[in-house]
């Protein structure tokens, strides 16, 4: 992001709006469909409040809250009307959209799982959480590896989820397959930084 915040792109930039919320207390699949309104009433307030904003990120946990609640009744799945919210709210607002979704796994414990969908709300990369903060978090570690995405405006982006950045071979991971933008979401309560991460080459971070 450059000029004046983001209110004055440039050519080859890319302006990034990330999301702070109040996490949610989600016990019940009608706790799930409020809060997935929720964040798309956000998305809508993202292009509203800044045009030139080309990609919002939601921070993990945002749909699901901090509870660690692995009920199947109030998992998501890829294909499920959570996504299709996302995707549809997206599209109506031609702006791309990083969010975190807690992933049915029916051989397992759920999968804490990010996805990134374009502006057409095409689904762009799909992301499973390697490193579950052991022991607190009840996750599947992902079995996807570290994907990477076109991005808006040229760029090439990548996801990875909170504890994943304690790991340097995340970031240089990223940074081997093309990112220029590493995406970390992440589900802290009290601010934090980037630690141990050497990519091999400039890379814009978003915590």
């Amino acid at each position: 992001m450059s000029g004046l915040g983001g209110l004055n792109k440039s050519p080859d930039g890319v302006v990034l709006g990330l999301v702070q919320l109040q996490l949610p207390n989600v016990a019940t699949p009608d706790d799930v469909i409020a809060q997935t309104q929720k964040i798309c009433t956000m998305v809508a307030k993202a292009r509203r409040t800044m045009p030139t904003m080309d990609l919002v990120v939601f921070p993990e946990y945002a749909l699901h809250g901090l509870s660690m609640d692995t009920n199947p009744d109030i998992m998501c799945r890829l294909d499920g009307p959570e996504v299709a919210a996302f995707s549809a709210a997206c599209y109506e607002n031609k702006i791309w959209g990083c969010f975190s979704i807690m992933e049915y796994n029916p051989s397992g414990n759920p999968y804490n799982s990010g996805i990134i969908l374009d502006d057409q709300g095409e689904l762009r990369l799909y992301y499973r959480k390697l490193h579950p903060w052991v022991p607190v978090e009840p996750w599947e570690p992902g079995n996807l590896g570290i994907p990477v995405c076109e991005g808006p405006n040229g760029s090439t982006l990548a996801l990875i989820i909170c504890h994943d950045g304690m790991f340097p071979e995340m970031a240089r991971e990223c940074a081997y397959k093309g990112a220029d933008i590493m995406l970390r979401t992440a589900g802290y309560t009290p601010p934090s930084a980037m630690h141990g991460t050497s990519p091999t080459r400039p890379m814009r971070f978003a915590i």
